[in-house]
């Protein structure tokens, strides 16, 4: 009996020392309502959309994220974002292809584009953080080196270069897949054409441009000239109003006064 009874002292003390020497807890807001968490599901639905979703043509969906919120968040707040558009990108892809399989429409199939425009603007607000602290730490951007260089055929293209175990100078399957140079009097021939062309059809356009903004200079002739100018910046619609003056001839032919 002695020993019951110390035995509920100290099971009663122990309860009072808990409740009375517990360390003080300062009120704070709560954050419940900002997190949102969707169900686990740990199966081989999360590759596929919801059962509620598969009987409808039309599927409320919302705006692709842009830089500019996309910059407010953290970076492990962006790492996880990245990982959940990647999972509903992987789970739109399988549904278009249960779809097409199925030859049925596909509903609101610009959700996958909505998803990559998200990635883009995700990966470059990345990109941007990174460049920002490569400069401040090291002077440098961070960015993967590249170049400007010539292929084959005398085009040129934006080279990005990267690390190999074998110097380009011994690496004969690598330079015989780059090419970067021309020497064949045909590649130069091309380019002669091709610069040829390019030049036609600048023309062409600058002739276009001219032609149109004469036709509303003819048809309105108090038209707004700095509406004009934006939307025809390659065009002095000035010079084209004085040279149609001087082009303008009568319908009727009129012979000259003999003397």
């Amino acid at each position: 009996m002695a020993l019951r009874r110390i035995f509920q002292l100290a099971s009663s003390l122990k309860e009072i020392g808990n409740h009375y020497l517990k360390p003080l807890q300062l009120a704070r807001p709560s954050l419940v309502a900002s997190i949102h968490t969707t169900s686990p599901k740990l199966d081989l639905s999360e590759f596929f959309e919801d059962k509620k979703n598969w009987t409808k043509d039309n599927i409320q969906v919302g705006r692709a994220y842009n830089q500019a919120e996309l910059r407010l968040k953290s970076n492990s707040d962006l790492h996880k974002l990245w990982f959940v558009l990647l999972k509903e990108q992987n789970m739109l892809l399988t549904m278009e292809h249960f779809y097409k399989q199925n030859h049925a429409l596909f509903p609101n199939p610009e959700r996958i584009d909505k998803v990559k425009i998200s990635m883009q603007n995700l990966e470059e607000v990345v990109r941007e953080r990174n460049r920002a602290y490569w400069q401040l730490e090291v002077g440098e951007s961070g960015e993967r080196p590249g170049e400007e260089r010539h292929n084959q055929i005398g085009l040129r293209f934006f080279y990005r270069k990267f690390e190999h175990n074998i110097p380009c100078e011994a690496h004969k399957k690598w330079a015989r897949h780059h090419t970067h140079q021309y020497r064949d009097k045909e590649v130069r021939r091309f380019l002669l054409l091709l610069n040829e062309k390019r030049w036609q059809e600048k023309r062409r356009a600058l002739n276009r441009n001219r032609r149109a903004v004469r036709t509303i200079l003819r048809r309105y002739p108090d038209v707004d000239r700095e509406a004009l100018a934006a939307k025809y910046p390659d065009v002095d619609a000035d010079h084209i109003s004085i040279q149609r003056s001087k082009e303008v001839r009568p319908h009727k032919y009129i012979p000259p006064e003999s003397s």
